[in-house]
């Protein structure tokens, strides 16, 4: 079996072209189900000796560990696809995970900032006084380990507002921000090629106010990459084809835009539970009630399957509720 999940694995890389983070949570679960079905000592079972009852019985084992219910889709969800490969690859001769029901999820609506609420959180970026770029990153003091380290809250203004515009502006998932390089972006069209799930590439437009953000931030890209290859201290590759660096003059990673969200929010003394992924969601409802066609934002998005965008629809519905309780004098 574990020679069957590797080749299984390397499919998921070489053929589908499944994300590094799909692959490793693949493996992950896989890997759990046969440390179940294999006590320590004990090797793996051969594929063909896993049976649906088994399968139930694993299930069961999920649920008395008090997993999630989403998570427990996951994992068999996961083992359903392991398995339709063996089918296919003459293993088995059917899929015996196919008939393990998924449990029953709970119908879940992303909440959503409003318009206006998103509008007055950019237009506050925008108007705090940059005194990013008055000072050299040249000329900024070194720390430890020998980076130099300016004002991080000033410095980093013009970038960070470039990034949550731009998330803002296109919709895209953190992934995509930022793997994006400048050979993706057609700045006189304002157009960007956006390599999603699966490294399926698409075509995306982004408006003028993240334009506007991206022609300030370029001038710091250009003197965060310069710090970073004159600086004293021990350097790395420089990453001069991503669009968004760090002070070490590469790319930035997933977790860091998570942290810049948050600190914005926080700086802005608002009270949302806001995250990288809810301005994906806010692009699309925004759309949406503003009379954008369903098939349409599920192209803008890169949503595979039309159901995936629906859900927006219901988050679109729950907000005109939320307005006709609170205005409507017999609501």
């Amino acid at each position: 079996m574990k020679q069957a999940i590797q080749k299984y694995l390397e499919y998921l890389r070489s053929v589908r072209n499944s994300s590094p983070h799909t692959v490793l949570n693949y493996g992950k679960d896989l890997e759990q189900f046969v440390s179940y079905l294999s006590p320590p000592g004990t090797p793996a079972p051969a594929v063909p000796l896993v049976t649906h009852q088994i399968i139930r019985e694993y299930v069961g084992h999920l649920h008395s560990q008090k997993l999630q219910k989403s998570s427990i889709a996951r994992k068999l969800a996961s083992l359903r696809s392991f398995f339709k490969f063996c089918v296919r690859e003459s293993m088995l001769k059917e899929n015996p995970a196919r008939l393990v029901p998924t449990p029953k999820l709970p119908k879940r609506i992303p909440s959503v900032v409003s318009a206006e609420e998103m509008n007055g959180f950019l237009n506050q970026l925008a108007a705090v006084p940059a005194r990013a770029g008055k000072q050299p990153l040249e000329a900024a003091p070194i720390r430890p380990g020998g980076r130099r380290f300016p004002d991080a809250e000033t410095l980093l203004l013009r970038r960070d507002r470039a990034l949550l515009e731009l998330l803002y502006a296109a919709g895209l998932r953190v992934s995509e921000l930022t793997g994006l390089n400048l050979a993706d972006m057609d700045r006189r069209e304002k157009m960007l090629r956006v390599r999603g799930k699966g490294n399926k590439e698409r075509i995306v437009p982004y408006g003028g106010k993240a334009q506007d953000a991206l022609e300030a931030y370029w001038p710091v890209r250009e003197q965060l990459l310069l710090a970073a290859s004159t600086s004293p201290g021990p350097k790395g590759p420089l990453h001069s084809e991503a669009v968004f660096l760090n002070y070490a003059g590469r790319r930035l990673t997933q977790r860091s835009v998570g942290r810049i969200v948050k600190k914005y929010v926080r700086l802005a003394n608002i009270n949302w539970d806001l995250h990288p992924h809810s301005l994906r969601h806010a692009f699309a409802t925004h759309l949406l009630a503003d009379g954008a066609d369903l098939r349409a934002i599920q192209e803008l998005l890169g949503h595979q399957s039309l159901s995936t965008t629906q859900k927006y629809t219901h988050a679109s519905i729950r907000q005109l509720m939320d307005i006709y309780d609170k205005a409507h004098p017999h609501a």
